[in-house]
């Protein structure tokens, strides 16, 4: 399935897959495309060996990953084994924390909701804490999540589907051109969110805020 784009290193987002539920073939292409470097967290080795997916490197406490499959992927072309046994930190977080060492500006994530609901939920909510080093997104077959920049401006068909999430507490945040606008709203997660808004039509979305973490999520299931 993978045969990497011409692309620089660095220029180009990373790609990590991670081990929660999969995603479609089209999606999946399409990452694998123009990402120069994939990262394969712990047992998910073995659905990408599956699937012939270009390995450039294997992080975990590789206690569900099998060290045939490393060996045999790394017949193939040189892959790189980052032990990382740190129970503090999720695998996500610490394959995150290895790509900003390594020079990385930017990473798309799947394989990274589904499944658990624990994991899910902790992988949206935990990378807030890298967008100051690193451009993440999270992206599945319904959605696609990642912290909006501040200030927010993208191009979106009327119509379209978008949560404001929170993490922690966000202070002044303005919008234009979505179904219920908001004004200098303070919004702290669960007291007060910004879930399922809407594009109010054709155009530019604007988002801005004081302070805070604001997740953005689109959504087209």
């Amino acid at each position: 399935m993978s045969s990497h784009h011409v692309v620089r290193d660095l220029q180009e987002p990373a790609l990590i897959l991670a081990n929660g539920a999969p995603c479609g073939d089209e999606l999946l292409g399409q990452l694998l495309e123009w990402s120069p470097f994939t990262l394969v967290l712990d047992g998910a080795i073995e659905r990408a060996s599956q699937l012939g997916i270009r390995v450039d490197a294997w992080l975990g406490d590789f206690d569900s990953g099998s060290e045939q499959t490393y060996a045999e992927l790394s017949a193939l072309q040189p892959v790189v084994k980052i032990e990382a046994p740190n129970a503090d930190k999720t695998d996500l977080e610490k394959g995150v924390e290895w790509l900003i060492a390594q020079g990385h500006k930017a990473v798309n994530i799947v394989w990274a909701t589904g499944k658990r609901a624990d994991h899910t939920v902790n992988n949206m909510m935990g990378l807030a804490a890298y967008s100051h080093q690193i451009n993440w997104s999270i992206l599945d077959d319904h959605s696609r999540v990642f912290e909006a920049p501040n200030p927010f401006r993208k191009w979106y068909p009327g119509g379209t589907a978008l949560s404001l999430i929170p993490v922690g507490e966000v202070k002044g945040v303005c919008s234009q051109n979505l179904e219920w606008e908001l004004d200098q709203l303070d919004l702290s997660y669960p007291q007060r969110s910004g879930s399922s808004n809407r594009v109010k039509a054709d155009g530019f979305v604007t988002v801005e805020r004081q302070s805070g973490h604001l997740l953005l999520m689109e959504c087209w299931d």
